[in-house]
């Protein structure tokens, strides 16, 4: 087998930039389009879905339809996770599926967006649902796939966690790019387009950009060179039932299901807190995603020695700590901290957050890598798509329900209260992660994989 070159490294994780800037993309700007604020709307914005809380009272459209859309997309991921380490193509096992979903996947994250009435309209409210269902699936089929290679790719600790630095930094570039978005619509509307088609062209571009690099590894890397796993000959039930009967597994995931419901509370709510909160323009999104990308990157070249020193455990439980202070600021931000210039509240969000962002970025996925590698050595079976499916559907499980709590929890009360709620249920989240995560046996896994390389 080969070595694992720095430029290969490179080839791998510029498909997480491809897929990093659509997620982000449907993260920032999904609920934000069809449930527009008034500040929104007094630039420009139409309501396309019915708004506010009118599935029994409780629910709103958008946090339904995304909710079911994430819950589907969970569901699929270990169908596709079977799928994926069962292929017997010549390719390997990974490869087709990335060739095969990624063109499409850019075509129908576009379509997302393009619900055919200009108005409030059921028809709007099923094209959204279909196309919903349709992204979250194709998605799936790319990224189940894309991210079990980590675990196949490397062949030791510093491979592993070179590359995992890799695609953290594509993945928060991606991310950082999505939320450039009002920047350029900014620019078409200026030049005399209106706020929607702008907002449906930068999309476009975007997604191409996307596709493009998302078409990068799938043609640039030959799988075959870097490993020679078996195709398992489990189905999916008992695939995922041998995953789940590893403990540690479960107190991971149980851990991930916290950190991505809170996560996506705080990333769904960002344009909101800078528009409603702090009372800045929606491009201070932007800036402030660009800000903690840049500050974040400076801890990188610290996470391998902090790894060696205190372990994973250790820094992802300091990254829990780092957000519940993050998003427990962001609750109080705007006249709560009227002492204190949004401007400067703004900036403290940034600095605050860069730290856990960086470890939150480059720990789990090893850590998953990890537990693969010592349930190969203690079974003799090859599951990593399964294992990543199965903490990809932690994480889907979790955002889910982010979404359909944050339209409902922000509509609470006379504005801006509701997006204070969620900002404090965000942080709350990251104290539960924490503790959960004490329970995590690191020092078991490490010694098992130790085993192998004696």
């Amino acid at each position: 087998m080969k070595s694992l070159t720095r430029g290969k490294m490179w080839c791998y994780a510029i498909g997480q930039l491809g897929w990093s800037i659509i997620s982000g993309l449907i993260a920032s700007w999904l609920v934000y389009f069809y449930q527009p604020n008034q500040e929104a709307i007094n630039d420009g914005m139409i309501s396309l879905i019915p708004q506010g809380r009118v599935v029994l009272g409780i629910l709103t459209f958008i946090g339904l339809i995304t909710a079911i859309g994430r819950v589907f997309d969970a569901v699929t991921d270990p169908l596709v996770g079977n799928w994926s380490d069962n292929c017997k193509s010549k390719l390997g096992r990974r490869i087709p599926f990335l060739r095969f979903s990624a063109i499409p996947l850019g075509l129908v994250f576009v379509l997302v967006f393009c619900a055919p009435i200009h108005g409030v309209s059921a028809l709007n409210t099923v094209w959204l649902f279909v196309t919903v269902l349709l992204y979250y699936f194709l998605i799936t089929c790319y990224c189940t796939p894309y991210t079990s290679l980590l675990a196949e790719l490397p062949h030791n600790q510093d491979e592993q966690l070179k590359l995992s630095m890799c695609i953290s930094l594509t993945f928060i570039i991606g991310t950082c790019i999505g939320y450039a978005a009002p920047v350029i619509w900014g620019i078409l509307m200026s030049n005399g387009i209106q706020r929607i088609p702008a907002m449906r062209i930068t999309f476009a571009g975007l997604s191409i950009l996307a596709t493009i690099f998302m078409l990068v590894p799938a043609f640039g890397i030959n799988e075959k060179d870097y490993c020679d796993a078996q195709p398992s000959s489990s189905n999916m039930f008992s695939s995922l039932g041998k995953t789940f009967k590893n403990g540690d597994f479960r107190i991971f995931v149980g851990q991930d299901i916290i950190y991505w419901f809170g996560l996506a509370m705080f990333q769904t709510g960002l344009a909101f807190f800078v528009t409603s909160l702090l009372h800045l323009p929606e491009t201070w999104t932007t800036y402030m995603m660009g800000g903690l990308t840049f500050v974040s990157l400076a801890f990188y070249p610290f996470i391998t020695k902090m790894t060696a020193k205190w372990g994973k455990k250790k820094l992802l439980i300091a990254a829990f700590i780092g957000f519940f202070l993050t998003f427990g600021f962001t609750a109080l931000c705007g006249d709560k901290l009227s002492f204190i210039p949004v401007h400067v509240q703004a900036v403290i969000i940034v600095l605050i957050g860069s730290f856990p962002q960086a470890i939150f970025g480059i720990i789990p996925q090893t850590i998953v890598a990890d537990i693969a590698l010592s349930d190969e050595i203690k079974t003799g079976e090859s599951r990593s798509g399964m294992f990543y499916a199965a903490r990809t559907f932690a994480m889907k499980l979790g955002q889910s329900l982010a979404m359909l709590m944050f339209t409902s929890l922000a509509t609470i009360g006379v504005a801006p209260f509701g997006y204070r709620l969620v900002a404090l249920v965000a942080s709350i989240c990251c104290i539960v992660g924490g503790i959960i995560m004490t329970f995590f046996n690191e020092k078991k896994i490490m010694e098992t994989i130790g085993e192998r390389s004696v």
